[in-house]
């Protein structure tokens, strides 16, 4: 497996968006198992406002990736401005 960094930034003013598919965001991410890695909300400055995810998954390959993405209730809802896909390696801590 191959882990996976997925950055994902909210649209401006999108905030009802993501109260109304938060559950189900968060059983897609447990259905995932042990191949999340982890997963959390981007915060505005003062720390009020969710504006985007960092998610850390295991996959198989990048088809994996975009197969769990067509399929993500944030990104079935039109949450997201922008998704960025990048391999990872996790290096620290041990």
């Amino acid at each position: 497996m191959t882990q996976y960094a997925i950055i994902c930034i909210d649209k401006p003013g999108s905030g009802d968006i993501r109260l109304a598919n938060r559950a189900a965001h968060l059983e897609c991410l447990k259905a995932l198992g042990d191949r999340l890695v982890l997963a959390g909300p981007f915060l505005s400055e003062d720390g009020e406002a969710m504006q985007g995810s960092l998610l850390v998954i295991d996959f198989d390959d990048r088809a994996g990736v975009d197969a769990f993405l067509a399929a993500e209730p944030y990104a079935l809802a039109g949450l997201f401005e922008s998704v960025t896909v990048r391999r990872y390696k996790k290096v620290l801590p041990v």
